[in-house]
């Protein structure tokens, strides 16, 4: 879904699977640095909006989503996932109850294969699942940000900053007032910067929870009842996952950023040493300089220098060996 903010001053469209909107209005550093600062907005217009209505929402959606939701108080955001019966990740929700309705921004195209699992979980409970992507714009407010929130938009706040949920026919309207855009690329840098997973980017078709650090903010350890569930148990009580996202600090004097899916190997070993893992999401931060996200082989030594390609890297741990 194309975003109409890509006809904005600057606007350059984003690719990949952030495809309509814009992946910067310029100056990706000046607009990661307003993001930091807690002014401007980005745009994630194109992102899934899934929502749930229904006395039983919130008792039906616990028994499906790796988080603990019965009691989830109206306002309060969380995260969840939706893993497969061997406990693979399948969909990430990041989720807020209004008190009628359950709201969820998902990644972008995500949405219909996730309503139609949930429809074919409904039985007899009294639910309904809906798209709302067409009608609804997702607007992300950085930490800090006194920018107005239109009343009557469902707000999703977290320690990163605020989602709002916003009719899509209003976003040229709150795009006007609400501070300088900043695009996609930014977003992103600031999200590695964070230590952030992200569907599909992080993940494969085999990566479980406790690789990227999600347990205890997606992953509730203390609910049952869910696919994958035994998975998450057993590997928190009688092992550790097969890998583990870092954080990277990539070579500043290389011209060209590694880009996701280059191999890392030990930097000791040569490019012809074995690898052992790879990048998951790189980016240019306006402080750090060029760093990434990557999932390395759990018995990788933590202060092991690597090189991601051509480049070195130093790692930081996220998920602890």
């Amino acid at each position: 879904m194309k975003s109409p903010l890509l006809t904005l001053p600057g606007a350059v469209p984003a690719e990949g699977v952030d495809e309509g909107v814009a992946a910067h209005y310029g100056d990706l550093f000046r607009e990661q640095r307003a993001l930091a600062d807690g002014t401007g907005f980005v745009d994630l217009s194109h992102r899934g909006v899934v929502t749930v209505t229904g006395d039983d929402r919130l008792a039906w959606l616990h028994l499906l989503l790796t988080q603990h939701v019965s009691d989830l108080p109206a306002g309060r955001a969380t995260e969840a996932l939706i893993l497969s019966a061997n406990g693979h990740i399948e969909h990430a929700l990041y989720l807020v109850d209004d008190g009628a309705t359950v709201w969820a921004h998902v990644e972008p195209g995500t949405q219909e294969a996730l309503i139609a699992y949930l429809e074919s979980m409904k039985f007899f409970y009294r639910v309904e699942v809906a798209d709302r992507t067409g009608d609804i714009a997702v607007v992300h407010l950085p930490a800090g940000s006194i920018a107005e929130v239109p009343e009557g938009a469902v707000v999703r706040e977290t320690p990163y900053g605020r989602d709002l949920f916003l009719p899509r026919a209003d976003l040229e309207a709150y795009a006007e007032q609400a501070g300088p855009p900043a695009g996609i690329l930014a977003h992103e840098a600031l999200r590695v910067e964070q230590h952030r997973p992200r569907l599909g980017f992080e993940t494969d078709h085999r990566t479980i929870p406790h690789e990227l650090g999600w347990i205890g903010s997606a992953v509730h350890l203390q609910k049952g009842c869910y696919r994958g569930q035994e998975t998450v148990a057993r590997v928190q009580n009688l092992g550790r996952p097969p890998r583990r996202l870092v954080f990277l600090h990539l070579d500043g004097s290389e011209v060209h950023l590694p880009v996701a899916g280059t191999e890392l190997r030990l930097a000791e070993d040569g490019p012809d040493g074995r690898r052992i893992g790879f990048i998951t999401t790189s980016a240019r931060h306006h402080e750090l300089g060029p760093v990434a996200l990557a999932l390395v082989k759990r018995n990788v030594p933590v202060d092991a220098p690597l090189v991601a390609g051509d480049t070195a890297a130093a790692q930081e741990v996220v998920v602890e060996p």
